[in-house]
């Protein structure tokens, strides 16, 4: 019984003792200043406590205020009335639209971009397409046989044939071109009624243009007998001419080689004088009523000279 209070004692005497821990061991480095390692962080004096606040019920204030701020309404620009203009306005914005698609319509491959997307105005309204379609087939000659080199020269549907009859009605001026082909036309040069010259009532002027004459001397060897191009074009132009009897004024024009004395222009001038047709003349050739005025040799004088003798087998260059 002794033993086990002297064993409980011994329990109670660790429990209720102090415990001893590990001896701090004194150091030799000395604890930087904070002034060594400044801190990213204000130090308190550094830090008004009345600053933060003061932004804190700022930011609080700016919260709760934003949604009750009138918003500036953004101001609707009326459309502009274009039909409100009138019509002679309209029609010149129409003409400054078009002022970039060339003068002669013809079957082109840069008509898709000349033209193709300037007529898309015509999508509009049906005011603007009455009003814009009748100003640029009015305004702008289509030519009835494409001469474009390539498949377009070949084909046997022109242009002309490609249009509604409402566009053809619209045209008030045709040209022909005559000189592409000479030695041998294509066979789409034929007029008949696909072509749609019955069209074209409207039609106050058609342009003849020649390009080249084959009955000049040039074409000597090269052209085909009999003035089988002279024959070819009078004939074209006399069915051209009877699809459109209203026709009263033909104009002529040509390239500078052509001359108004030749087979050719003195065929077709006989055939629009007999049907009593007004003759009037284009600005490229620069034709007038006058008789043409053949053009003097010019002598150079650094060309040699030949003189003869008399004897067949000598000759003097001087």
């Amino acid at each position: 019984m002794a033993r086990g209070r002297k064993t409980n004692a011994a329990k109670g005497s660790r429990a209720t003792g102090t415990t001893t821990g590990p001896t701090p061991v004194s150091s030799a480095l000395t604890t930087p200043l904070s002034s060594t390692y400044p801190s990213t962080y204000a130090s308190e004096a550094e830090y008004d406590a009345n600053d933060a606040v003061a932004k804190l019920q700022a930011g609080v204030s700016s919260m709760s205020l934003a949604p009750n701020q009138p918003k500036s309404k953004r101001v609707k620009q009326p459309p502009f009335r274009f039909l409100h203009l009138p019509s002679e306005l309209r029609l010149k914005v129409y003409d400054y639209h078009f002022a970039n698609t060339g003068f002669v319509l013809d079957l082109d491959p840069d008509n898709y971009k000349r033209i193709h997307q300037k007529l898309a105005i015509l999508r509009t309204c049906r005011t603007i397409y009455r009003e814009a379609s009748y100003l640029f087939y009015s305004t702008h000659p289509v030519r009835i046989f494409p001469t474009h080199p390539g498949r377009y020269f070949k084909t046997k549907k022109p242009l002309l044939a490609r249009m509604k009859p409402c566009q053809r009605a619209s045209m008030t001026s045709l040209e022909l071109r005559l000189g592409p082909g000479w030695s041998k036309p294509p066979r789409g040069w034929v007029v008949n009624e696909a072509l749609g010259l019955s069209d074209c009532v409207s039609l106050a002027k058609l342009t003849v243009f020649v390009e080249c004459d084959p009955g000049n001397e040039i074409f000597r060897g090269f052209r085909q007998p009999d003035n089988f191009y002279e024959r070819f074009s009078k004939s074209l132009l006399t069915d051209v001419l009877d699809e459109m009897p209203w026709v009263e004024r033909i104009e002529f024009d040509a390239w500078p080689s052509v001359k108004k004395s030749g087979a050719l222009m003195r065929g077709l001038m006989e055939l629009v004088t007999s049907r009593g047709l007004k003759i009037s003349w284009g600005k490229e050739r620069g034709w007038t009523d006058a008789e043409e005025v053949e053009p003097q040799p010019s002598l150079n004088l650094n060309d040699p000279l030949f003189i003869s003798h008399g004897n067949p087998g000598i000759m003097v260059v001087v």
